[in-house]
């Protein structure tokens, strides 16, 4: 294995005769095996050479250490630390910490078990597993603890977490109803004061309050423009700002698109919903198709992962939260005044280009996945030049 990443004689001398030989070359063979590239393994492998000798794991072969040790021992250095701490759970040898709330997890996983059986879509299972969470570490509780929390304590460790001001009305209205539908679980099971569910007051959101602005669709060219050539970063961005703009795909429903749900000899592509989890099938045009192949054939790393967009260094893993980076950078490159930059603006732009070549609410709404109308309605007020042509429609002397 050192062969690979190391040619003086030297050096390889001095990594296979150090303590814990067999131990470094098994994680750098795990790490191999995971697509790191060889220049990767040299700085790690020199890493784990420190890393023995500041735990003092050479006296001490097969050491078992918290991390409060590594961290002490490796005087808060962030780079060792993280390598030590890999290193170890790797070989079974890092004493995992107990979570502060363990009796709290339990209570919590009740809960998304019973989200599960209720079924409630993954994403909104996650969202309020990850916020109750939060609030509930806030109160400092465990799960006995939750039947002496009072709605004045609610109150209080909300508007901890949500700073007025900092949020979005519709961003706090749908984490009160998150905290909501866990404290009326939480009463179902006794674990809590009868009323504590009620207590929690969402603030209203009126309908159609806010107009949903993407970028104009000669933007959305200028964007695909910008990933024309053959820089490897393009050729993986191009296919993604396509299914965003072009079929009005969420973020998390690129990440998730499965090698298994491209239908080649049918020319057709399945996606599964973000928020319902049903499965929608679209044409997969020859722009888009070729762009998807032109990524599989030339960039996409040899994993064994099933998703169809990978990060292009190792470790090699699904796109997910990269994509708002990968989308705002190009678009406030265009120097487009805009309210957001993600994944998102594209899906608007999609919906309001397919309202202007005239396609119904319904037939948007079914190409962008909406079982609310009234999801999809609210594009009817972006629509400015159709407005104007109705205002100026000659009604012959009528009025």
């Amino acid at each position: 294995m050192f062969d690979r990443f190391l040619k003086d004689p030297s050096a390889l001398a001095r990594h296979r005769t150090s303590p814990l030989v067999k131990e470094r070359l098994a994680y750098l063979t795990h790490l191999a095996n995971q697509g790191y590239a060889s220049g990767t393994l040299q700085g790690i492998a020199s890493g784990l050479l420190a890393v023995v000798k500041m735990l003092g794991l050479a006296k001490l072969p097969r050491r078992s250490m918290t991390q409060d040790e590594v961290k002490r021992n490796t005087a808060n250095r962030r780079c060792f630390f993280r390598l030590a701490v890999r290193w170890l759970r790797f070989l079974g040898c890092l004493q995992e910490q107990p979570t502060s709330h363990s009796r709290c997890e339990r209570v919590i996983t009740a809960f998304v078990n019973h989200m599960r059986r209720e079924a409630f879509c993954p994403e909104t299972i996650r969202k309020t597993r990850a916020f109750v969470t939060r609030f509930l570490d806030r109160l400092g509780g465990k799960s006995d603890s939750l039947r002496k929390i009072t709605p004045d304590q609610i109150d209080t460790a909300f508007q901890e977490l949500l700073p007025p001001g900092c949020y979005s009305r519709r961003t706090i209205r749908g984490c009160a109803y998150r905290l909501r539908r866990f404290f009326r679980f939480a009463e179902t099971r006794g674990w809590c004061r009868k009323g504590l569910a009620a207590s929690i007051r969402a603030p209203r959101v009126y309908s159609q309050t806010s107009l949903p602005q993407g970028p104009s669709w000669d933007d959305v060219r200028r964007l695909l423009a910008m990933t024309e050539g053959d820089k490897p970063n393009n050729i993986l961005a191009r296919p993604i700002l396509m299914l965003m703009a072009i079929y009005g795909l969420r973020r998390g429903e690129v990440s998730r698109l499965q090698l298994e749900d491209l239908d080649w000899e049918h020319e057709v592509f399945h996606v599964r919903s973000s928020k319902t989890g049903r499965i929608r099938t679209y044409p997969l045009i020859r722009s888009v198709g070729d762009a998807i192949l032109r990524y599989l054939q030339d960039v996409r790393p040899p994993a064994s992962r099933r998703e169809v967009f990978l990060s292009l260094r190792a470790p090699f893993r699904p796109l997910d939260t990269s994509l708002w980076a990968m989308v705002g950078l190009r678009l406030r490159s265009l120097q487009v005044s805009l309210p957001h930059y993600g994944p998102h603006a594209l899906r608007h732009a999609c919906a309001t280009q397919l309202l202007a070549a005239g396609l119904s609410l319904k037939e948007i709404g079914d190409q962008l996945g909406h079982t609310d109308p009234d999801t999809t309605r609210i594009y009817a007020k972006v629509d400015l030049s159709g407005l104007r042509q109705v205002a100026d429609f000659d009604l012959g002397g009528v009025l």
